[in-house]
């Protein structure tokens, strides 16, 4: 077993290449459709599989995104937007491995089916129950509820990307429940049923070793770090621990 320290923006990068690899994303670049949700960490995922086909020359993460959490004094407007979001050109569609420009999943849920996936992050992990949530701002529920009708209603798989540093404790639902209270405050929030995938699930597909989240946070830099023990054989190990080393540079999110 050996012990590695991940920072959020490394943490991204090390989801964006598992995803790569991930068998429901192979199969749907094949035959199928893939839609990646705008957000931070979606971001780093688009970039790996646009890569992955050869398409990158339309896509920059520096706008993917709907709503951000920001640090105290940032000119923001409501809900942590940016004034100008100008920048951003829609989601990620990706049909039969071919990028799609200028479209939304608003556009397309509907027209979706079993053979396709939908990429959504969310703001709060529950590790134990493998569950998470999504804050919503947009009060006709936003884009969470046009990927939920299509992975309900058509049984689109649906994968939620989301870093250890959004773990939350105590029970998603009874959150939610107290959150979107009648009278209460501020954004909502919505548990998801779907395939939630972590640094653990990332470095796990990656090299066939087992990770545990063992300690967390940082400074300088490193807020939100997570350190993991990871532990397999001598050679999934050695496999494991180049991964991790060469995504431990990456820089942070800057907006």
């Amino acid at each position: 077993m050996f012990q590695f320290m991940l920072t959020p923006a490394a943490g991204k990068r090390l989801i964006g290449k598992a995803m790569v690899v991930h068998p429901a994303i192979k199969s749907a670049l094949k035959n199928g459709t893939i839609v990646i949700v705008g957000g931070t960490t979606n971001g780093y995922i688009a970039e790996e599989i646009l890569g992955s086909i050869g398409q990158m020359s339309n896509f920059s993460r520096k706008r993917f995104f709907r709503g951000i959490t920001l640090p105290p004094g940032y000119k923001t407007t409501e809900q942590g937007r940016l004034p100008d979001e100008s920048g951003f050109k829609g989601d990620v569609i990706i049909k039969n491995g071919v990028l799609q420009q200028n479209k939304t999943i608003e556009e397309v849920a509907d027209g979706l089916s079993e053979s396709d996936v939908i990429l959504k992050g969310a703001n709060a992990l529950d590790i134990t129950r493998k569950e998470a949530a999504i804050l919503v701002g947009n009060s006709a529920g936003g884009t969470i509820f046009h990927a939920l009708r299509a992975a309900v209603g058509r049984r689109v798989r649906l994968i939620i990307p989301v870093g250890l540093e959004k773990r939350v404790t105590g029970n998603l639902y009874e959150l939610a429940t107290k959150i979107n209270a009648p009278g209460s405050k501020g954004l909502r929030l919505l548990p998801a049923p779907g395939e939630v995938f972590t640094e653990i699930e990332a470095i796990s597909l990656l090299a066939g070793v087992g990770a545990e989240l063992i300690a967390a946070g940082g400074v300088s830099g490193a807020e939100g770090s997570v350190w993991l023990a990871v532990s397999g054989t001598p050679e999934a190990e050695q496999k494991a621990e180049a991964i991790l080393q060469s995504v431990s540079g990456e820089t942070g999110f800057i907006v």
